[in-house]
């Protein structure tokens, strides 16, 4: 969850202030608990603001605090140049928030404070209600997680393991407008630190592991394009990157792979899978977002799903439409996290589903490929796409579906078999998906977090593209 600022504003005159406070900090209270019943975190303010010099000091001692948001509170009404004074104290994203009394003129507090912020042009949110009112707090919550992932964003560093993929230019992003608008860093390493660091790695880990897979997944060993070296080369890659990772500080990052790790060394299919994990063979870890064929803004859209949702993120190819069905084939190569299998906590529940195949023709270099259906259920599913330069989020809602064991094999052997699947409903018209969808790549999180995503593109000036199924 996330860290909320709170301070209560109030109104300058000193007899005004006097016998109104008890009023204003009980509302507080209220609104406090509220949002930590939540789970959120809440940084009070020390005092409530009630002239000049406390519009400044309370403000900078709650963004000091390191809020995520902060939310200034009107449960009367408020001098609105101690809201200037406090927001001009406040970097961050904020919102104002009434309360709704007949008696206290809050709302009116919070319209003229807002009014006066609009003239000089700082951003701003306004909610008000009840702080009992629950649908009231998760809109707080939603803004306030909103927040943190934005917040995340900043100062964070991207690793791109070789360059453009194929002459894939919806992978490549323009690094001085990350820098601008998301401010993100991008470190560029070749792909050759894969290769000679994983000859280095651990043999005995890398066995190990295999072993691991072994007794909790299927391994389709063909004796040619998946062997035990082969898997073992593709684990000890695993560990290079997790090793450069560590070293280069990356907080997401992409592997390029085609044509020459996948023609010449394995494809990086165990790697980007385990590190879209939540586990591995060591027991529970953090996921790294990880992006196939390097996929610049494919691996941003999901680091700001990750922080959005707190799940492992989906990363696939738009494969197919199934019109008589009207269903999505949502595959690529072995990308998909293992946790999408069942969604379990418990890795072997996921990995009892998941099968290691040997790698299809396109790959001659050979591997595994981590093959396995995703879970059913409702998914948030997005994109960040850039048309004529800006960015914009591509949104909608979708349910995962899954069928017979009959039919789910047939409709995976009509694209590629050894690949993972994820078969989607999507709340969008096929012909208006396939004429304005802006790459070949798609994203999904469990859950409907469409308000989360709203609120994030707000709050980084992006343009928000969303689909529907409804006639535009």
């Amino acid at each position: 969850m996330a860290r909320i600022g709170v301070i209560s504003v109030s109104d300058g005159r000193d007899y005004v202030h006097t016998g109104i406070a008890d009023f204003i900090r009980t509302t507080e209270d209220r609104l406090v608990a509220a949002l930590t019943a939540a789970g959120h975190e809440v940084v009070r303010g020390t005092d409530i603001i009630s002239d000049n010099a406390l519009a400044g000091s309370v403000a900078r001692e709650v963004a000091a605090a390191g809020v995520d948001l902060t939310v200034l509170h009107y449960a009367v009404w408020a001098f609105p140049h101690f809201s200037m004074l406090a927001a001009g104290a406040t970097p961050g994203p904020l919102l104002l928030l009434s309360n709704i009394d007949p008696v206290q003129p809050g709302m009116v507090g919070m319209l003229a404070a807002g009014g006066a912020l609009d003239q000089v042009g700082r951003a701003h949110t306004r909610l008000w209600g009840d702080p009992e009112d629950a649908a009231l707090i998760e809109a707080i919550g939603v803004r306030a997680t909103a927040a943190a992932a934005v917040s995340a964003l900043r100062g964070s560093t991207f690793g791109r393991f070789g360059g453009r993929p194929m002459g894939m230019n919806t992978a490549v992003a323009n690094t001085d407008q990350w820098q601008r608008l998301f401010g993100i860093d991008v470190e560029e390493i070749d792909q050759w630190e894969i290769v000679r660091r994983a000859e280095q790695a651990d043999a005995g880990e890398a066995k190990a592991a295999r072993e691991w897979l072994e007794r909790h997944a299927t391994v389709h060993y063909d004796g040619a394009k998946l062997t035990p070296e082969l898997l073992e080369r593709q684990i000890r890659s695993y560990l290079a990157v997790r090793e450069l990772i560590a070293q280069w500080r990356l907080d997401f990052s992409g592997i390029k792979g085609q044509p020459e790790l996948t023609q010449y060394f394995a494809t990086m299919d165990v790697t980007e899978a385990f590190l879209n994990d939540p586990y591995d063979w060591n027991g529970p870890k953090q996921t790294h977002v990880c992006a196939t064929e390097a996929d610049m803004d494919g691996a941003l859209t999901m680091q700001l799903l990750k922080h959005l949702a707190k799940t492992p993120v989906l990363f696939a190819d738009v494969r197919h439409y199934h019109a008589d069905r009207d269903i999505w084939d949502l595959c690529n190569s072995g990308q998909h996290a293992t946790w999408f299998a069942a969604r379990s906590a418990d890795p072997a529940e996921n990995l009892a589903r998941v099968h290691l195949y040997p790698e299809v023709f396109f790959f001659p270099a050979g591997g595994a490929s981590v093959h396995h259906l995703a879970a059913p259920g409702t998914m948030t599913l997005a994109r960040l796409t850039r048309k004529d330069g800006d960015y914009r989020m591509q949104l909608m809602l979708g349910e995962f579906e899954t069928y017979d064991e009959q039919t789910n094999e047939s409709l995976m052997k009509q694209s590629t078999r050894e690949w993972p699947h994820a078969f989607a409903r999507l709340d969008a018209r096929a012909e208006d998906f396939l004429s304005r969808f802006g790459a070949n790549h798609i994203h999904g999180v469990p859950g409907d977090h469409r308000a989360a995503v709203r609120a994030t593109c707000e709050l980084l000036g992006v343009t928000l593209d969303e689909f529907t199924r409804d006639p535009r």
